[in-house]
């Protein structure tokens, strides 16, 4: 068997190899959140160091709910993997290649043009994706998360936005794609340098315009009010010396119930953008079934009187426990946290640009995927960073979910030398028992993919001796 594998092409061991380390990962990844679905099924009642931070009903509510995401996420791994596979092994990707190739030729683009035959190639690529993942996006949305309490979306609503996320994914992905090709062509013997430059730009380029241009398309965002919570956010800005041009409030809640805060925007131009379902005191979810006067998609996205009723109780943090929620996410910038990040992944990029030019050349790389007659750019760049880097990308993400953690305790020390502990110590509960997050994790599962810490080690560190 052994001297069967050695005696096999380069290309075939390449292929080969793909594969074993594809499901490898998915055994893996199996097999830890079987260690956790465990968890889910025989701890049945609140432990004892968690009796005062979590009721028995909210427990059995987020237990139950944790435990049909993850069964979900064990069938829709094991299809998603099972596609992965048959698409190799039948040829599926030189087979859409050559498909976008007969329908550029129909308009009078030959061989050529490779630039316009890779744009058709990617548009069916990602509409093969979004149909092939609409089924599991659906049964998602309108029964797990239906179940629980968290969907406000109708079917009408949820089709519209899906249909406006391809079309702006489109608009984006293919002039940012067809501008990378074109650089790599002309780009010589340092193509990679300007490659990554190229990324860079449209990276900073979308989180600058993101907020401003693309999400309002999905979401109305409207100022915050005038008030004492706009005042108290502007003076704890001012006291870091975070340099807060706008707040906005978001319209989560026009599609799910679950809640999030965060800030955007470069130098001296930040914004801070906070989900309606954050805040107690503007949640509409917390209106007994009170409906807003509106015409057309505002009408579709509310649901009837019992879903607009909040499953647990309040929805939301108050006024200062909303502050401590913001003094954790104003710590992440003010402990260079952000920094940190787009420098890692940068470093990354370039790195991974270096590499594609060093392997870019290697035939066998193309033909291991079926393609023997060609060497499209496009293609390589699918086949390097998706299939080749695959080991690397495994060991990376590892590594950032580890630095995750540890920022995030440093910036809850942040905010609990503010004097927001008491605060945010409530507020991590509250948004625990809003988002039905399951308190007890097992120890390899939480090590593999927790990127915050979880609920009682933060709270722990809240209360323990304080660290530098």
């Amino acid at each position: 068997m052994l001297q069967e594998i050695i005696a096999l092409p380069v290309e075939d061991k390449i292929f080969y190899a793909v594969l074993v380390f594809s499901w490898t990962v998915y055994v893996w990844e199996a097999y830890l959140a079987y260690r956790q679905r465990k968890v889910y099924r025989t701890t049945m009642h609140v432990p004892t160091e968690l009796g005062k931070i979590m009721d028995s009903e909210t427990f059995e509510k987020s237990r139950l709910y944790q435990l049909d995401k993850s069964n979900f996420g064990f069938w829709s791994g094991l299809y998603s993997e099972a596609e992965g596979t048959l698409v190799l092994l039948l040829g599926g990707i030189p087979f859409l290649w050559k498909v976008s190739g007969n329908l550029t030729a129909r308009f009078g683009f030959g061989p050529e043009y490779e630039i316009s035959h890779s744009l058709v190639f990617l548009m069916l690529a990602t509409l093969f994706s979004a149909l092939t993942g609409l089924p599991w996006s659906l049964y998602n949305t309108f029964v797990i998360e239906e179940k629980h309490g968290f969907n406000q979306q109708t079917l009408g609503f949820f089709l519209k936005d899906a249909l406006k996320k391809f079309a702006v994914t489109q608009c984006i992905l293919l002039p940012v794609t067809s501008l990378l090709l074109y650089i790599i062509k002309i780009g010589g013997d340092y193509f990679f340098i300007y490659a990554w430059l190229f990324t860079l730009i449209v990276s900073l380029i979308l989180v600058t315009i993101y907020a401003d241009y693309i999400a309002p398309l999905f979401d109305k965002f409207t100022p915050l009010p005038d008030g004492e919570l706009k005042s108290e956010i502007e003076s704890m800005a001012r006291s870091i010396y975070f340099p807060l041009t706008k707040i906005y409030v978001v319209e989560g809640s026009k599609r799910s119930s679950h809640s999030n805060a965060y800030f955007y925007g470069f130098f001296k131009n930040k914004r801070i953008v906070l989900f309606d379902t954050l805040l107690e005191d503007y949640s509409p979810l917390n209106q007994s079934g009170e409906k807003e006067p509106g015409t057309g998609e505002e009408n579709e996205a509310v649901v009837n009187e019992s879903k607009s009723k909040p499953k647990n109780k309040k929805q939301g943090c108050s006024n200062p426990e909303v502050l401590a929620v913001l003094g954790h996410e104003l710590g992440h910038w003010k402990l260079g946290h952000t920094v940190k990040n787009i420098v890692i992944s940068q470093m990354n990029s370039f790195l991974c640009f270096f590499l594609f030019a060093v392997l870019i050349g290697q035939k066998e790389l193309f033909m291991a995927f079926g393609f023997h007659d060609t060497q499209p750019t496009l293609i390589g760049l699918m086949i390097i960073f998706q299939f080749i880097f695959s080991p690397y990308n495994e060991l990376l993400s590892f590594c950032l979910t580890v630095l995750s953690r540890r920022f995030e305790f440093q910036a809850d020390a942040f905010a609990r030398n503010m004097g927001r502990s008491s605060e945010l110590y409530s507020a991590l509960i509250k948004l625990n028992k809003d988002n039905l997050g399951f308190p007890v994790a097992d120890w390899l599962f939480s090590m593999w993919h927790y990127s915050h810490p979880p609920l009682l080690e933060r709270l722990r560190a809240l209360t323990g001796p304080k660290q530098d």
